[in-house]
């Protein structure tokens, strides 16, 4: 018989470093998701339509999380050409340069946390997490999480974020029980690093220069 599944609540805080004022306020893009220790998850939802679009310069949302096998399309919103590219962790892929209005996708068949950046824009970086799981959500800017559909049993909570030490991340993975109906969990501190990721280069392993950067 099958657990009646349930929507599973909680809220993250980042922690700040004293010395560090941006979005001090801010609990976003914190990813959260649960790995089923009784019994494996269910089918991962991959027909489902991921996007991360590039407008304004930027990449939106900066944090998408999606399940093992999900294909995420790229569409240009700007008057101007864009270059997604991943070499560094995850999935690895270059869409190559295209034009405003058009869209390439990539299929995320590996697991873990891929660094997306544009190889004509420098200030353009997002992530795509790809989880093995079908039970997960990125935080809004108050550090609300809520995963629906959950069913009853015993899952491994295990948290993410862009600006935490890998250690410290791995300290705050904690067993949990989900109860059939919603279930309410205990908050999550997210501890923020002084060590934000490095300037990168460009998809030729080269720095980028303003000569060629058409802002």
């Amino acid at each position: 018989m099958t657990s009646a599944a349930g929507t599973v609540t909680l809220k993250v805080s980042v922690q700040h470093p004293k010395n560090h004022t941006e979005d001090r306020n801010r609990s976003a893009n914190v990813v959260v998701w649960l790995r089923p220790l009784d019994a494996p998850a269910q089918p991962l939802p991959t027909s489902k339509r991921y996007e991360m679009t590039q407008k304004d310069k930027q990449f939106h949302p900066h944090v998408l999380a999606v399940p093992v096998g999900a294909s995420v399309a790229f569409p240009n919103l700007d008057p101007l050409f864009h270059n997604v590219f991943s070499l560094y962790k995850g999935e690895r892929f270059d869409l190559g340069l295209y034009e405003a209005g058009s869209s390439r996708a990539v299929r995320f068949e590996r697991p873990g946390v891929s660094f997306i950046f544009c190889n004509i824009h420098p200030q353009m970086s997002a992530y795509v997490i790809a989880l093995e799981t079908p039970y997960f959500a990125v935080s809004d800017d108050r550090g609300d999480i809520r995963i629906p559909g959950v069913p009853a049993g015993r899952y491994r909570l295990e948290v993410w974020y862009e600006r935490s030490e890998p250690q410290a991340l791995a300290a705050l993975a904690r067993d949990v029980t989900v109860t059939e109906g919603d279930t309410n969990l205990a908050a999550v501190s997210v501890p923020e690093s002084e060590k934000f990721i490095p300037e990168h280069t460009d998809k030729y392993g080269k720095p980028y220069t303003a000569d060629r950067i058409p802002y």
